[in-house]
């Protein structure tokens, strides 16, 4: 795809059938293809992907390579991308539509707003792929229980959380309020996925910023969980610090 600058991204992305935006944060309106406003809060698999697929989220998708090739790896299963960044949102967007992948789709907000966009177990399982670890803002790190209590909120019992990053002090701060919150279960914890044979065949995507940081020499992390739909999110505590 030719190089095009913000504007000219932003006016395409009204022109794809894949992607739907939400702009005002306190006004959660979805609009979708020609900026026409849409419902889609437990429908999406029934209106949007024309099926009743299992969907994964992927949360601060960026260019959207997880979306991407987790739709390509399972055509029976939905996938959507969600970030704030509509130029990178683009990209992704446009690979999809290239490709014919039906089963991604975009959705560009705010996460603090992702309740507003899914009802209760509508969702099946969450990626959080190489995040801002937010060094100085604890309660905007994507694992702080104000999170942690949206995501409950939409996943299906039993949903999985999935946490790469390639920043250890938000792995190991996540590992660390993950464990004090009673209605979370630690599955898995990896402090150097590349170290020994992958446990999950999805952590052979690569994102552009995990290329990145690996060429650095980074160590790349991960970790799983899931949260008990009826369990207590308990709010911040005062060990949530910065870095």
């Amino acid at each position: 795809m030719a190089t095009r600058n913000k504007l000219q991204k932003f006016a395409e992305l009204l022109r794809m059938p894949n992607v739907y935006e939400c702009f005002d944060f306190m006004d959660p309106e979805l609009t979708g293809l020609n900026g026409t406003i849409v419902d889609l809060k437990g429908r999406w698999a029934e209106k949007h992907f024309g099926n009743q697929h299992p969907i994964t989220l992927e949360l601060a998708c960026g260019r959207g390579e997880y979306t991407v090739d987790l739709a390509r790896q399972y055509p029976d299963r939905n996938f959507i991308g969600v970030d704030i960044k509509g130029a990178r949102i683009w990209k992704g967007a446009g690979i999809a539509l290239e490709e014919k992948l039906d089963n991604a789709a975009f959705l560009r907000t705010r996460i603090e707003a992702i309740q507003q966009f899914f009802a209760a177990g509508e969702v099946a399982e969450i990626w959080i792929t190489f995040p801002d670890p937010f060094r100085k803002k604890a309660n905007r790190r994507l694992t702080a229980p104000l999170f942690l209590e949206r995501y409950q909120r939409i996943l299906a019992p039993g949903g999985k959380i999935h946490l790469k990053t390639d920043s250890r002090e938000l792995h190991d701060w996540s590992k660390d309020i993950l464990a004090s919150q009673p209605a979370v279960t630690m599955e898995y914890v990896d402090h150097d996925i590349y170290a020994k044979p992958l446990p999950l065949p999805e952590l052979a995507t690569e994102t552009y910023y995990e290329r990145m940081h690996k060429n650095l020499g980074k160590t790349i992390t991960y970790l799983r969980f899931t949260i008990d739909p009826d369990g207590k999110i308990e709010p911040r505590r005062p060990f949530e610090t910065d870095f």
